[in-house]
């Protein structure tokens, strides 16, 4: 005889968490709310006297709730986002229609599900998504210097005005310019230096990681990807064969075509926006780069001008192939072997 589960939908918020158990008939048997934190959460569920399987929607902060009930319930489903649209499209919202509408997703068994990282993992991907934050905000330091430098007409090398001795000697000689002008430059010349040095120790960081180091190794020998591909890969693929097609990865990497189709025409719709946007802007810059450093991807873009395809296009296909050697390192757990010219 089948156990009799219980499942709960959990509509998480930043202080609270509303919940609402039910039977696989239907019928409810619990609901209400508790604490958003750690103790509250644990106390609630140690309470739970019958097995259950419970199901969230992805938030900022799913992340340490599923590491809390993960060890109380049979079984925890993270839902994507983007495709709860009976929560999303609703006409009558709350929290505890939200926490019921879950419930019955799960019960139904038509829970959109979507992958959930180990702690690991996610704790490698926040150190990363806080590098390129620390990489933007020196960015706009830097448009920020030369933008007070127009405001006040004053000359300078666009090539050589952000590094250290060109900036300072042009400083120095700002005779006619006011003292809040020089104070200004020489605050944003600090953040973009603070900035600057605290990416380049997370990146260090990184690099030296114990999970990442010999996979990072194995993925830059395929050459002309860069330093920063296979660093943003490895932690964003995390598991390669959880992707059981290669067009999977690549639409997960946001380098295909939405298909668009409507009264049996077919449109063209341009490639969709992945879970990460990190990994397809930065595949999309080593491919520009590629070509240069591999005779194979050269070939790739080559074949795709000579197709007809524009630039843009070129390189997304560039991109397509790159994927498709990065996941072949990663599936096979060795080097990258160049058999172009194998008999």
């Amino acid at each position: 005889m089948q156990e009799p589960y219980h499942y709960i939908g959990l509509d998480i918020h930043k202080r609270t968490i509303a919940f609402c158990a039910k039977r696989s008939d239907g019928e409810i048997i619990d609901a209400g709310t508790f604490g958003a934190s750690r103790e509250s959460i644990a106390k609630w569920a140690a309470e739970r006297t019958t097995p259950w399987i419970g199901g969230m929607e992805a938030t900022l902060f799913t992340g340490f709730v599923y590491d809390v009930l993960t060890p109380y319930a049979v079984e925890i489903q993270v839902g994507h986002p983007l495709q709860l649209k009976a929560i999303s499209c609703a006409k009558h919202k709350s929290d505890k229609i939200d926490a019921k509408t879950l419930a019955n997703l799960l019960r139904a068994d038509l829970f959109p599900a979507c992958y959930m990282a180990s702690p690991l993992v996610r704790e490698l991907r926040r150190v990363l998504r806080y590098r390129n934050f620390l990489v933007r905000q020196a960015v706009a330091m830097k448009n920020r210097t030369t933008g007070i430098l127009m405001e006040v007409g004053v000359q300078y090398d666009s090539k050589r005005i952000h590094r250290q001795g060109y900036f300072y000697e042009l400083l120095d000689n700002l005779e006619e310019t006011p003292n809040s002008v020089r104070e200004l430059l020489r605050t944003t010349r600090c953040g973009i230096e603070m900035f600057q040095s605290a990416q380049k120790k997370l990146l260090a960081a990184l690099r030296k990681h114990a999970h990442l180091r010999e996979r990072i190794t194995r993925l830059a020998s395929i050459g002309g990807g860069g330093g920063m591909t296979p660093l943003t890969w490895a932690p964003a693929i995390d598991d390669p064969p959880r992707f059981s097609h290669l067009q999977k990865v690549q639409r997960y990497c946001g380098l295909c075509r939405r298909p668009h189709q409507t009264a049996g025409k077919n449109k063209t719709a341009p490639p969709s926006h992945p879970p990460t946007p990190p990994l397809q802007s930065i595949l999309i810059e080593a491919a520009k780069l590629a070509p240069r450093y591999n005779a194979q991807l050269k070939q790739v873009h080559a074949a795709s001008l000579e197709r007809g395809y524009n630039r843009n296009r070129a390189t997304c296909a560039v991109a397509r192939k790159l994927v498709a050697y990065l996941m072949a390192v990663d599936k096979s757990g060795g080097a990258y072997e160049d058999r172009s010219s194998a008999s």
